[in-house]
């Protein structure tokens, strides 16, 4: 069993930045994929960024050059670090985890509850 709480989202203007956090409890999985998904109403759930143990890391191409995802190993955390924002980026975003290195395919086991980001034009 894994447990996620997600952190950090909020109401921003165009241009602004966010740092979404997602910090894991319960089983450690290794190797391990963590992801962050959005979605919005009427739409396909996407991946946006992923990061695996050995530090791979994936973006979709709309948010590559803004988003960051990083770890903090020590916490069990991890991060979205989300610049110049757009109102596209408008969406819940959830983090995930697999036991799992590979950051695309594959399902993702355990979401966390989702945090709101709205970016305003």
């Amino acid at each position: 069993q894994v447990q996620l709480v997600e952190s950090g989202g909020g109401l921003v203007q165009a241009g602004a930045s966010l740092r979404l956090s997602c910090a894991a409890s319960g089983r450690t999985f290794s190797p391990y994929a963590m992801g962050w998904f959005r979605q919005t109403a009427g739409k396909e759930r996407e991946l946006v960024a992923a990061i695996n143990n050995g530090g791979t890391t994936y973006y979709t191409d709309s948010v590559k050059g803004r988003f960051t995802i990083s770890r903090d190993n020590a916490k069990n955390t991890v991060y979205l670090q989300m610049n110049s924002l757009i109102p596209e980026d408008t969406a819940l975003y959830y983090c995930a985890v697999k036991n799992s290195a590979y950051l695309i395919r594959g399902t993702y086991d355990y979401w966390g509850q989702g945090t709101q980001v709205t970016v305003s034009s």
